[in-house]
């Protein structure tokens, strides 16, 4: 088992310690560092700024918003931080929601696997370097051509020559369908609400992509980068009840209503009632009593939390399920030094 740091994306305001969890974890033995963006910061700068401290650890991003970027200039980021960092870099990307790439973005959402797939074939042209970059399309033709185009389109390769032919891609699924496309094409899968009791289910998924013609992986080279809350604690009620709201924000608020891929994830484990009354409650602005509506078993199915013995037997238990690498979250050099020690 691997541990990698989750940084995340900003609040409000930037955090203020990032510079030290980024030392201690390169000190700890972590294999990974990762950046998120959401609607506000974005993934690339701070991944960049911090990486440029460390010689070891991955840099990676979990993830990155796929309608934020076109084909072409995320890998051109890419490759930019894959030479800095002597070829460190793990692309981690996601399509988000029809709210936020609707929305914030102004792309339109449909057909995500499609896009995905035809996105991450660009990328990989770029960095293979062996030809103009071309695609027919639909979503990202290049080059483009129709009556509103000068006609002058030029298929083109990156003048910097990329570091490694091939940067490892990793994609942030939620839908059997989509975990299935990550088996298939990426070469790994970065779950955000993982639970070990599902994975039998998850195993039919990834079966289903790694059987598919072409399929870059099979199940012992894939990596499973799974985010996880991990809390060694006496009190594990009122630890549990510490992450209720956040766990309420992702259950009943975000996203649309009727669209909230999260929500799904939670209804797939067997919540589906917890879910309808969460969603009811967050959305008319109840958000302390929708936190209250979350059960223990609801937290227990993707957190660890719990005495040392606990949360050491759950680390095992994820492990057996088939993830490589628990990716967690931490507020101080000391919490790291200390998850380090449990793997």
């Amino acid at each position: 088992m691997k541990l990698g740091l989750q940084l995340g994306y900003w609040g409000a305001q930037p955090a203020t310690n990032h510079a030290e969890l980024v030392s201690a974890a390169e000190a700890a033995g972590f294999d990974s560092i990762f950046t998120a963006e959401a609607w506000g910061s974005d993934a690339y700068t701070p991944l960049a700024w911090w990486g440029s401290s460390t010689e070891r650890v991955r840099l990676g991003t979990s993830v990155l918003q796929l309608s934020a970027r076109t084909p072409t200039a995320c890998a051109m980021a890419a490759l930019t931080l894959d030479h800095l960092s002597g070829g460190r870099h793990i692309v981690g990307l996601g399509v988000s929601g029809p709210q936020v790439v609707e929305g914030w973005y102004g792309q339109r959402f449909a057909r995500p696997l499609a896009r995905t797939r035809e996105y991450i074939d660009i990328m990989r042209q770029v960095w293979a370097r062996e030809a103009p970059v071309t695609s027919g399309g639909p979503h990202y033709p290049l080059p483009l051509t129709g009556d509103d185009t000068s006609g002058l389109g030029k298929p083109l390769k990156p003048i910097t020559h990329p570091l490694r032919p091939d940067i490892p891609v990793m994609l942030g699924a939620e839908g059997p369908k989509n975990i299935a496309l990550a088996a298939e094409i990426a070469d790994g899968w970065l779950p955000l609400f993982y639970t070990p009791r599902l994975a039998d289910t998850y195993n039919e998924w990834l079966d289903e992509g790694f059987a598919r013609p072409g399929a870059r992986h099979t199940r012992e080279t894939f990596e499973i980068c799974a985010t996880a809350q991990v809390v060694v604690t006496d009190d594990r009620p009122a630890i549990m009840e510490l992450m209720k709201p956040h766990l309420a924000l992702y259950v009943g608020g975000m996203g649309a209503e009727g669209t909230n891929f999260h929500a799904d994830v939670y209804r797939r484990m067997g919540y589906a009632e917890v879910v309808d009354e969460v969603t009811k409650l967050f959305r008319s602005d109840r958000k302390d009593e929708a936190a209250k509506v979350i059960p223990d078993e609801l937290v227990d199915d993707s957190a660890i939390v719990g005495d040392l013995a606990y949360v050491q037997e759950q680390i095992k238990a994820w492990e057996a399920s088939g993830v490589t690498m628990m990716v967690v979250g931490a507020r101080s050099p000391e919490q790291i030094r200390d998850l380090a020690a449990l793997v």
